[in-house]
């Protein structure tokens, strides 16, 4: 009787970076949806923006 073995290796370089990227990419995506959902004040709130009246007076020139 004869045992015949084969062993395969597989490399896969890189994991480490991928899984550190992976986590890192999580925490971004939770805190720019904590800014987004919560406005970072812990709850809704709103935002005032004063924009002030622009108006121009234009007469054609007969072109």
């Amino acid at each position: 009787m004869s045992n015949e073995r084969e062993t395969v290796i597989v490399e896969r370089g890189g994991s480490g970076m991928a899984v550190i990227g992976g986590v890192a990419i999580v925490v971004l995506l939770l805190v720019v949806g904590y800014f987004v959902f919560f406005n970072g004040q812990g709850g809704g709130g709103t935002v005032d923006i004063d924009v002030p009246a622009v108006s121009v007076d234009v007469t054609p020139d007969g072109q």
